[in-house]
């Protein structure tokens, strides 16, 4: 079995490494040509705090609401991780008490669940300015019985360690209800909603996710690019959504190449046409003239985030796969070219685990990853502003 280990020099770190294992559990960031550094950023540029693992958006109070009641315990550090976990799991029964069905982390696995939703939404919550602890949730549960209180404080300094209670959740955090853990639902209520807003608006002024919230405005559409107020969007964000649409567009073509030749090295005649009827759709609406008009000096621009390294290898592969589309996205599907470009990038990429050369991973292999285009998170966004602009 393989591991992953790091050795914690500063919290930092930790909560980076900490990010890149959560990465390998959300379903939809397969990332088998290395262009998971472009989407993460720009996602966390539009939609701040979001991750594709996320369901609703109460649960971004539910969380600081039952850790402030924990908070108060007197008790060991291994007794109140075990209070946390069960009383988020009966969140789980007072939500489906409450009416909900959809949505709810734990619904179906109950004592057995694995992700816990703190773990789920604690980086959403500190981007939102909701958690003002800096660390991850690991050192909160240390740093809240570090102050000896649970031990019985005598001395003076063990008492001074106790007075020393650290702040966790911003001020301004509304009520919880009484009966939460007992009959729990996911409709915000206006002063709810107002203060995630201000949340937004006070810790990322920028995004294009805080406009929305801040407007009221909630649109059911695919993606973010078909958005009926594209154009009263912020000019930054405008632009910056333009190229994801491009980005996405292009870069589609290429995972469903790579999906197409394992088809064909698994031999499954089904799958081949699937992919081979994809391609066709995806070349038929490609628009070439956008895909030629589009700057990639700017682009690397625009995407650059302080959270997120793109690679000189992965800027490659977006250039030269742009390059071969532009020379005819008809002759994509067969042009060597493009088929040893994709090959070389994931076998780069997976080594010794790429589905080329190890025939063991390939036979797992169950006929789709990372087929669909990139949205940038925006089906959790929309749900957000939807949970926002519903609010009673």
């Amino acid at each position: 079995m393989s591991s992953l280990a790091w050795i914690d020099f500063d919290e930092a770190e930790r909560q980076r490494a900490q990010r890149i294992m959560a990465l390998f559990q959300e379903r939809e960031t397969r990332d088998e040509l290395g262009l998971g550094a472009i989407r993460d950023s720009i996602a966390d540029h539009l939609f701040p705090g979001t991750s594709t693992i996320q369901t609703r958006l109460r649960y971004m109070l539910f969380i600081p609401w039952l850790y402030r009641a924990l908070e108060k315990r007197e008790v060991p550090e291994a007794q109140l991780r075990t209070e946390a976990r069960d009383t988020e799991i009966r969140l789980a029964d007072a939500l489906k008490a409450g009416g909900e069905s959809n949505g709810i982390i734990g619904r179906d696995a109950g004592p057995r669940l694995q992700r816990l939703p703190s773990s789920v939404y604690w980086a959403g919550l500190g981007a939102w300015g909701i958690r003002v602890f800096p660390g991850s949730l690991d050192s909160l549960f240390v740093a809240l019985r570090g102050r000896g209180r649970s031990r019985g404080a005598s001395s003076g300094e063990d008492a001074l360690a106790g007075a020393q209670t650290p702040t966790v959740w911003n001020p301004a955090l509304p009520q919880m209800p009484g009966d939460l853990l007992e009959h729990a639902v996911f409709r915000l209520t206006t002063d709810e909603a107002q203060f995630l807003i201000d949340r937004l608006i006070a810790s990322q002024p920028t995004a294009l996710l805080t406009m929305l919230a801040r407007e009221g405005i909630d649109a059911d559409c695919d993606y973010i690019w078909t958005h009926p107020h594209l154009s009263a969007f912020p000019s930054a964000a405008r632009r910056l959504v333009q190229h994801g649409e491009i980005f996405s567009h292009v870069m589609h073509g290429a995972a469903l190449l790579y999906n197409l030749a394992l088809s064909e090295l698994r031999q499954r005649d089904d799958w081949i046409e699937d992919y081979r009827a994809r391609l066709e759709a995806w070349s038929d609406e490609l628009d070439t003239g956008a895909v030629r008009a589009w700057s990639l000096h700017d682009f690397w621009n625009v995407v650059e985030h302080p959270a997120h390294a793109v690679r000189p290898a992965a800027k490659r592969f977006v250039s030269e796969w742009r390059d071969l589309v532009l020379a005819g996205t008809e002759q994509v599907i067969s042009a060597p070219a493009a088929r040893r470009l994709v090959e070389e990038r994931e076998r780069r990429l997976k080594t010794s685990q790429s589905r080329y050369a190890n025939h063991a991973v390939r036979d797992r292999w169950t006929g789709a990853s990372g087929a669909d285009r990139l949205s940038f998170r925006w089906a959790q966004a929309k749900s957000h502003l939807r949970d926002l602009a519903h609010a009673e």
